[in-house]
């Protein structure tokens, strides 16, 4: 999810008067059972690394880049953040052949996604606004006792991805959210009306809108493990869909109390969706203060279809602004946000 005040500039947004505004970020450290994590940079996307021993973040900056953009791994041992290697490695099978090379430190990564032994690799694919509108295709490899990445390939694109799911034949499933949006300045991209779709990009072939994904800012995007369903999530309409990818139809839809803005599976195949119960196109810059607060994190089940609470922020403080993700890590569970300085973990058992 880009920031609000970006995605109001973006599409022309109608913003109300300011209510009140709540009080500031909790501050780093342990809070009962709840710690927060200081010392990233807007950590919009997560995900684990196959040794279950790092995070690797998206550290998004809102869309605009600058100090501290780009790709981090968080030591989930020593709680430590450190930037991801990478090296230029072009594959001529790996992307669009009208790819023009590696964006190196131009890289504004928002949704990642990752997934092991796709045609014999552990790919990581990454949604970049940095030089150009693309999805950057990375091989992630074992550097010692960590990891590095390997640049393959990119597919340009005219509209802005938000985020993405690696299907089995090295292709992807992608969000355009804003890609119906009036060029006028007349919309609003709060209103819950359809504003982009979800799309389709083969190997080898261009990129196809999947009929029936217009909805209100299509936002994170799974895939099933057999490449049957795909699931994701209308932001400002609060809805997380199924999608049947044989059948090119949409066969589900759960409503949620909050706007759902990844989507991440969990150890025992059931999915987690993660946030902010409101919005605002509001923020003074420079305010200090974040205009969205209170955030949700619901566990769906996609052989039934239904939703169930797994926290509520509500009561707790502000533990994190903007929140956009939440995945579990053993008995835990890390939460990112596309704002801010943190990531907060909170004790779950599934």
């Amino acid at each position: 999810m880009r920031s609000i005040f970006a995605a109001c500039l973006f599409a022309g947004v109608a913003i109300a008067q300011p209510p009140p505004q709540g009080p500031p970020p909790l501050e780093c450290g342990t809070h009962g059972d709840i710690e927060i994590i200081c010392g990233t940079h807007s950590p919009e996307d997560l995900e684990l690394t196959p040794d279950g021993k790092y995070l690797i973040v998206a550290q998004f900056v809102n869309g605009r880049g600058g100090t501290g953009a780009g790709l981090a791994l968080f030591d989930l041992a020593k709680k430590t953040f450190s930037p991801l290697t990478i090296q230029a490695e072009p594959k001529k099978d790996w992307g669009d052949p009208a790819c023009s090379g590696p964006v190196n430190d131009k890289l504004i990564p928002h949704g990642i996604s990752l997934a092991k032994n796709i045609k014999g690799a552990t790919r990581l694919y990454v949604v970049n606004h940095g030089g150009r509108q693309s999805i950057e295709m990375y091989e992630l490899k074992k550097a010692g006792g960590s990891w590095d990445l390997a640049w393959h390939g990119c597919v340009p694109a005219e509209k802005e991805y938000n985020d993405l799911a690696i299907t089995s034949d090295g292709g992807f499933i992608a969000t355009h959210p804003t890609a119906l949006a009036p060029a006028n300045g007349r919309g609003n991209l709060f209103s819950g009306e359809p504003s982009g779709f979800v799309v389709r990009w083969t190997p080898g072939k261009p990129e196809e809108e999947l009929p029936g994904t217009r909805q209100g800012y299509p936002n994170g995007v799974l895939a099933s493990p057999d490449g049957r369903y795909m699931y994701f999530n209308a932001w400002t309409a609060k809805e997380v869909h199924k999608y049947d990818l044989k059948a090119g139809k949409d066969v589900g839809v759960v409503k949620l109390d909050f706007m759902p803005d990844n989507l991440t599976w969990t150890s025992k195949g059931q999915m987690l969706a993660a946030g902010v119960k409101g919005a605002r196109g509001d923020c003074p810059t420079g305010s200090g203060t974040p205009c969205i607060q209170g955030f949700g994190i619901a566990e769906l089940n996609p052989a039934i279809w239904d939703a169930k609470t797994v926290f509520d922020s509500q009561g707790k403080g502000n533990l994190i602004p903007g929140v956009s993700v939440a995945l579990q890590v053993g008995n835990s569970i890390f939460i990112g946000s596309f704002q801010g300085d943190r990531i907060v973990e909170i004790g779950w058992k599934q």
